[in-house]
């Protein structure tokens, strides 16, 4: 990820209604990054100086076993945070982040919202609700996970991971580390996912072609997914 002194954060505190958390006297301390799909952005243990807003694309959080497996934990995309936890906790960075698409955030620094804060009452509320949201997402993640057989829990990550975010473009690799990894991610064997998957090509909700996958009906996704997305 990379700082980009050429882009301006006004459209995008316009575009999201982020006048009321920043006003005017404080944009200038905002800055802007971008980053590219497959970036780690942020690593386990680092400290963070900066909080972030996801303004354009999609990132996933996730967390490596001991073994060194990879357990997506939510997908982010705008106006996702990144910061926030450890802004108010002043802990380090807990879990990896990873672009999932090319992006945008825009950031500004610990010190500069700690002023923020004493003096503009509507940022303290924004960051109570991005923590409020923060904790209900992950304990729909873990409903989601107890309470939903594995057909809806692939359909709501592949809704998840589409690459606009609605699940109308998708494509992902289907190597045989990327199934192990996404059978762990829904909680099944390989051997079941892959009768998921048959499943769901047999109903054309997939098609499954020169080691990819992709949504062929979208519809039929998001009623298999019953509502649920990991976001």
């Amino acid at each position: 990820m990379k700082e980009n002194k050429k882009i301006n954060p006004h459209p995008y505190i316009e575009k999201y209604d982020l006048a009321r958390i920043f006003p005017e006297e404080f944009v200038p301390k905002i800055n802007v990054f971008t980053f590219t799909k497959g970036d780690v952005l942020f690593a386990p243990g680092e400290t963070l100086n900066d909080m972030y807003l996801l303004v354009e694309g999609k990132i996933k959080i996730f967390t490596l076993t001991p073994e060194g497996k990879s357990l997506i934990n939510r997908f982010k995309r705008p106006l996702g945070v990144i910061g926030d936890v450890e802004y108010v906790k002043g802990s380090s960075v807990i879990n990896s982040v990873e672009a999932v698409s090319d992006g945008v955030m825009i950031a500004a620094s610990f010190e500069d919202l700690k002023d923020l804060e004493r003096n503009h009452p509507p940022f303290i509320r924004f960051l109570l609700e991005t923590v409020a949201h923060k904790f209900y997402s992950e304990s729909q993640a873990s409903s989601l996970h107890m309470l939903y057989p594995v057909e809806v829990r692939l359909a709501s990550y592949f809704l998840s991971i589409s690459s606009d975010g609605e699940g109308t473009l998708f494509h992902q690799e289907m190597r045989t580390a990327n199934l192990t990894e996404l059978a762990e991610w829904v909680g099944t064997s390989y051997r079941h996912l892959n009768r998921v998957l048959k499943k769901m090509v047999s109903d054309e909700i997939i098609v499954r072609a020169n080691g990819s996958i992709k949504i062929k009906d979208l519809e039929k996704l998001r009623n298999l997914a019953n509502g649920n997305i990991y976001e």
